[in-house]
């Protein structure tokens, strides 16, 4: 089973790809932590990526291509995998047509979370990332045990720079203005199953689950 999943930032993608990976064993391609890691280990093309993180810009499209090519040659994708921010764009769409023509594979499914601005905001300006591990916390839907500290190893948590309201209001409009032309993208492949996001992740979970047993696609008319 391989799985596109579509939403701005804060409507679920990273949490949903989880719970498709421990339930369906497959691999979770995150295109963010995938530029986050490129970030931490100082390359070349993560000092790049950093520039335009920290505005909340989206990464320009050779940059993360480049990083998912390299991500698509590991074996664990053979299993099946869930596209967790990728693509963003029409144009990363076609590239990422070609690279799957290029395997002899297809997408299965492409899902579409939707959630709604205020829902987004809460959802990224409380969330708080471990300094060591990366592990995610948030202060009031998932708050640490102590505040400000990782439960896991204990490290500082901080606030991403992209978290910040002002940031998070960028990337929405960022987000609409470069992706809503996938909706039509994937419409004409009859790919899309479209899902209400503003609710909380086991609910939405279920409903994936049941696009799975029940994949009554959103089909355009003809025209």
């Amino acid at each position: 089973m391989r799985i596109i999943l579509l939403g701005p930032p804060g409507a679920g993608k990273g949490t949903q790809a989880k719970l498709l990976k421990e339930n369906f064993n497959l691999a979770h391609i995150s295109t963010g932590d995938l530029l986050r890691k490129a970030v931490a280990d100082n390359t070349i093309i993560g000092k790049t990526v950093k520039s335009y993180m920290d505005k909340g810009n989206l990464v320009p499209d050779n940059l993360v291509i480049e990083l998912l090519k390299e991500r698509l040659s590991l074996q664990d994708i053979n299993c099946g995998f869930i596209l967790d921010g990728f693509p963003r764009n029409v144009a990363q769409a076609q590239v990422l047509d070609k690279v799957f023509r290029d395997r002899n594979l297809n997408i299965d499914y492409v899902i579409y979370l939707k959630a709604d601005a205020p829902v987004i905001i809460q959802r990224l300006s409380g969330r708080r990332v471990c300094s060591k591990c990366q592990a995610n916390f948030h202060i009031t839907n998932m708050p640490p045990k102590k505040e400000g500290i990782c439960d896991n190893c204990g490290s500082h948590l901080y606030q991403r720079n992209d978290d910040k309201v002002e940031a998070i209001k960028n990337r929405l409009k960022v987000y609409l203005k470069e992706t809503a032309s996938l909706i039509g993208y994937y419409l004409k492949q009859n790919k899309l199953f479209e899902m209400d996001a503003n609710f909380p992740a086991p609910l939405v979970f279920e409903k994936i689950k049941n696009v799975f047993s029940n994949p009554t696609r959103i089909v355009l008319p003809d025209p």
